[in-house]
């Protein structure tokens, strides 16, 4: 029996997210890019919809199977079965069923085919009853969240908040897009026709991505980047003149916005971008020259070790700091399975060595800003105050974002649950003069 082609992908994507924690953003595209709308359409839904809902899937697979230990393919098999029966209604249960058993025959594991028929063929005969320990139990398994990373978050949001974060991020979010420096004024006409952002100038919604969109972006007249992004983006404030630098630049979202921004502004705004390695750079590089960005430099630097910059050369610089990524699960559900408790203080040294490096670029009465796509305060508040502690030069000044945003420490927040948009943190400081 033939196995379909999107089933194939999400099952060797998937297979390669649990074994050498690569991400479904990067391994999505590849396989995709050979697959018809259709097959794309499913081994998307496939992929990011078993990474949402893998430890509720483990959890009845640990009942039904009544403890065994699995092979990691036969796992992922079963996952990608008990997904399409349990939440896909316009998959025929016998679809799902076949071809999760030709899935693990095609992985060699011929003696895991009837173990597999019969684990699913019972769903679709009964219903699975789950327990749970206590009520973190039950939010863990039916959100998918790790128990420590929810204990992690209660502790700074507090149990009703954790709980609407962690719902909020199995849920499939809005397709959020902006022009490019390519757009011509067709395209420019037809994106009017998508709803706008309340939030952000120029950024445009769609409940979900099409083949249209996607080959506009292909062809770099549109660019994907989620809200919050693009407002981080928009934060940083530029006249003519001036030199930005962007320090954690790759793959480019922010600095392409930027780029794009500038040119209304004024065409001698210089814009120079880097990041650590050669592969970052190069990509970088391929995302300015695709969206017709030519006021941009790139250059390959390692800001933790420090900048190759003279002091105070810049009147902006642009820290969007590598960081756990837990605001963006929505998007990357697998990182919520990548991370250890210990990593949050492992980034905010990294963090902070980056933003003391990057002060030393920006020129009396410039502007630093900030910013991470994670909930974690270690990584955000703790990160700033630690900067301040030695550098009495800068003060916190009310970041450029929509007021609502903005909290009573001059910070800057979006959550998934409360503003349909990944989570980021955004501060502003200024340099005296």
């Amino acid at each position: 029996m033939n196995i379909a082609p999107a089933r194939l992908a999400a099952f060797e994507i998937l297979l390669k997210i649990d074994k050498d924690k690569a991400f479904s953003s990067v391994l999505l595209p590849a396989y995709e890019d050979g697959l018809s709308d259709l097959d794309q359409s499913l081994c998307h839904e496939l992929v990011l919809g078993t990474l949402r809902r893998q430890m509720y899937l483990d959890r009845i697979m640990c009942v039904l199977s009544k403890g065994k230990k699995l092979d990691i393919v036969v796992r992922i098999a079963l996952r990608l079965g008990l997904y399409q029966l349990l939440f896909l209604d316009r998959i025929p249960d016998h679809a799902a069923i076949n071809e999760s058993v030709e899935l693990v025959k095609k992985a060699k594991k011929f003696s895991a085919s009837g173990f597999v028929n019969a684990i699913l063929r019972r769903v679709t005969r009964e219903a699975t009853v789950l327990e749970y320990v206590d009520e973190l139990d039950r939010l863990s398994i039916e959100t998918s969240h790790p128990r420590w990373l929810l204990e992690h978050w209660t502790t700074q949001f507090g149990d009703e908040v954790t709980a609407e974060i962690a719902y909020a991020n199995n849920e499939i979010p809005a397709v959020a897009f902006r022009r490019t420096c390519n757009s011509t004024d067709g395209i420019n006409a037809a994106l009017e026709e998508f709803p706008a952002s309340g939030f952000v100038d120029g950024c445009f919604m769609s409940e979900r991505s099409t083949p249209e969109l996607r080959n506009l972006e292909e062809e770099g007249l549109i660019y994907f980047q989620d809200e919050a992004s693009q407002m981080v983006a928009q934060s940083v404030q530029m006249k003519a003149g001036d030199k930005v630098l962007d320090v954690c630049a790759s793959p480019g979202s922010k600095t392409t916005a930027m780029a794009l921004r500038s040119r209304s502004t004024s065409n001698d705004i210089l814009i120079c971008a880097g990041d650590v390695s050669g592969p970052r750079t190069t990509f970088l590089k391929e995302n300015c020259r695709k969206q017709g960005c030519d006021n941009v430099a790139v250059v390959q630097f390692d800001a933790v070790g420090g900048l190759p910059f003279a002091q105070a050369g810049f009147d902006a610089v642009l820290v969007d700091a590598p960081c756990s990524g837990t605001g963006t699960i929505r998007h990357n559900p697998e990182i919520r399975y990548h991370l250890k408790p210990e990593d949050f203080v492992a980034q905010a040294s990294k963090q902070l060595a980056i933003l003391k490096n990057a002060s030393n670029a920006v020129k009396d009465g410039g502007s630093l800003i900030y910013s991470t796509c994670s909930f974690e305060r270690e990584e955000n508040e703790d990160v700033c105050a630690a900067f301040l502690t030695g550098h009495s030069g800068f003060a916190v000044a009310e970041p450029n974002v929509p007021q609502q945003f903005v909290g009573k420490d001059g910070f800057a927040r979006t959550f998934t649950h409360r503003d349909h948009m990944d989570g980021f943190f955004v501060a502003a400081f200024r340099k005296a003069h």
